[in-house]
């Protein structure tokens, strides 16, 4: 096995010659922690069904149910495997097998809405486009390092109140009602300056700009920090594009990066599959 950073980005690697079906305790202690040091792997040529895909996930933490928003206890009932999320564009009888479709996704960082999100995120390439549906990660270590000092002092004891009842691409989720006002957004809230569990360093966590407020301040005051913030988030120097190949695995670090998808042709097909990974007891 060997971990090679990408490229110029100092926040990625490739993990090479593994086969995930088949490693040991000690290869998978590297993997994660070159995870930790990176914030992105990128593991290729990984034929996966779902229950390798799930065990493999469950090697970080115990994998959280997929985002059902308020769905219905009848609805969760016809879900077959509750750890796997399906992201795709494909209609198989009129009706969608996956979630977000073909459109184009936000930068965020997944799920910051709940309590406790998920620090590791999953996701393998099935079938992938010829061209569009690339994945964009951005480091936040970086975006918080770029930010002016006087910015820091600033934001040093805010938080942000991160909406629950929108999608990345802007849907409102099963349940809830549509509002016209950020203060109104229901959802979970985290300081904008993230001290990481596990290595200490401190980040950017902004989750996504839509719909996201700042407790205690006006919403006129809340929206000019929240877009001077963003404008530090996705600097170009800070961020990799992710082109898939069928079989491409990617880990990120929820806690160190946002990512963001470029919209495909819908006459096109994208099939991917995600795990979420619930923190480990040790993290707190």
């Amino acid at each position: 096995m060997r971990i090679n950073p990408i490229g110029n980005a100092q926040f990625v690697a490739d993990i090479e010659d593994v086969d995930l079906q088949a490693i040991s305790s000690g290869d998978f202690e590297q993997i994660y922690d070159a995870w930790l040091q990176f914030g992105v792997i990128r593991i290729r040529n990984q034929s996966l069904d779902d229950n390798a895909l799930q065990q493999f996930s469950a090697r970080f933490g115990p994998l959280e149910e997929m985002p059902l928003g308020r769905m219905s206890e009848q609805d969760r009932a016809k879900i077959t495997n509750i750890y796997v999320t399906v992201l795709s564009n494909i209609r198989i009888n009129g009706k969608a097998i996956g979630g977000l479709g073909n459109a184009e996704a936000s930068w965020h960082s997944d799920m910051t809405y709940v309590d406790t999100p998920p620090p590791a995120s999953v996701l393998l390439g099935i079938e992938i486009p010829p061209v569009g549906g690339d994945t964009y990660f951005a480091d936040q270590a970086a975006a918080y390092a770029a930010l002016p000092e006087s910015l820091r002092q600033r934001i040093s004891d805010l938080s942000i109140k991160h909406d629950a009842a929108h999608t990345s691409i802007g849907s409102l989720r099963p349940g809830y009602e549509p509002f016209d006002d950020p203060r109104d957004a229901p959802g979970s809230i985290h300081p904008i300056i993230r001290t990481h569990e596990e290595t200490g360093k401190q980040a950017l966590y902004l989750g996504r700009r839509e719909w996201a407020y700042i407790p205690g301040l006006s919403l006129s005051d809340s929206e000019a920090l929240l877009d001077e913030l963003w404008s530090y988030a996705a600097l170009a120097q800070n961020v990799w594009q992710q082109t898939w190949q069928p079989n491409d695995l990617i880990v990120w670090d929820n806690r160190r990066v946002l990512h963001r998808r470029d919209d495909f042709d819908n006459n096109t097909r994208r099939l991917m599959k995600r795990c979420q990974v619930l923190a480990r007891a040790t993290d707190g």
